[in-house]
């Protein structure tokens, strides 16, 4: 069985400096229940893998106006107008990469590969200090795979196992960050004690270590 922790217990998983995986896209499917213990402390220094910075006022975004992100590598982030200031300030190094290929970064990642080629960027700031790599008459940009120190993601659906289901598009990178990280907390509204049903898993349970249960935020030892 997996085991269920409080949000506030999850903090001690997490260092100053650590590389970490975020889901959801803006609000749909994020969790902010550890976010927002995190902020309560003085942990930092992170760099953030994550399709993007959200909102000033929610999950990831919390973590940029507090100032507690070095880095972040994202797919857009101009629906948080302080992840633009900091990056200008010099104050956030901002790595943007497209939507696909952060994807596959960290699904190349998690499957353990040695990075994957791809078309995308070619001849523009995205090929800057990468490597060429030329298939068939064909160039192709080499993207190296992305890995975490943690991820934190949320599930609608978990059992006691850890098996992880999703309610529409609430999956997105949520379905892919627990290939990639060494330790994965998961926070989830709907727990199970029955098995879910195998047709309906998304994550096998085998790579989650900690359930959060949402509405509840109890331990079970």
């Amino acid at each position: 069985m997996v085991k269920i922790i409080t949000s506030k217990q999850a903090v001690q998983f997490f260092k100053s400096g650590q590389t970490i995986m975020i889901g959801g896209f803006l609000t749909c499917g994020s969790p902010n229940m550890v976010i927002d213990e995190l902020l309560k402390t003085d942990i930092g220094g992170f760099t953030l893998i994550a399709n993007d910075t959200s909102t000033s006022t929610t999950d990831r975004g919390k973590l940029v106006v507090a100032h507690k992100l070095k880095k972040a590598l994202v797919s857009h982030i101009g629906t948080n107008p302080e992840t633009v200031a900091q990056m200008n300030a010099g104050q956030l190094e901002v790595e943007l990469v497209p939507q696909g290929t952060l994807a596959e970064r960290v699904r190349a990642g998690g499957a353990g590969l040695g990075g994957i080629l791809t078309p995308v960027g070619l001849n523009t700031d995205v090929a800057k200090n990468k490597r060429l790599i030329n298939v068939d008459g064909k160039d192709f940009l080499l993207e190296t795979p992305l890995t975490a120190d943690v991820a934190l993601v949320y599930a609608t659906y978990a059992d006691k196992y850890g098996n992880l289901a999703f309610y529409g598009s609430t999956r997105n990178f949520n379905a892919i960050m627990p290939l990639a990280a060494k330790t994965v907390i998961v926070e989830v509204d709907q727990f199970s004690e029955t098995p879910l049903n195998p047709n309906n898993i998304v994550v096998p349970g085998i790579f989650v270590d900690y359930l959060i249960i949402r509405g509840t935020d109890v331990a079970n030892g």
